[in-house]
């Protein structure tokens, strides 16, 4: 399983759902629009998606831990 990382390429925002979906397994629109359909129910989605925005690493500077 790849690390968690914001990839270089296929971003559209900031990587995280392009990431996240490396992580998965999964294409990363499907994972896009899980995103915008969980935008729809109450919660803390757009907070937690800029968290792993600032958190996660970009792909080239991944750190062996």
């Amino acid at each position: 399983m790849p690390a968690l990382a914001r990839p270089r390429d296929n971003r559209m925002i900031g990587g995280v759902c392009a990431g996240l979906a490396r992580r998965f397994g999964m294409q990363p629109g499907t994972m896009r629009v899980i995103f915008v359909l969980s935008c729809l129910l109450p919660g803390p989605q757009f907070l937690i998606y800029l968290a792993l925005w600032i958190l996660l690493p970009n792909d080239d500077q991944r750190t062996a831990w």
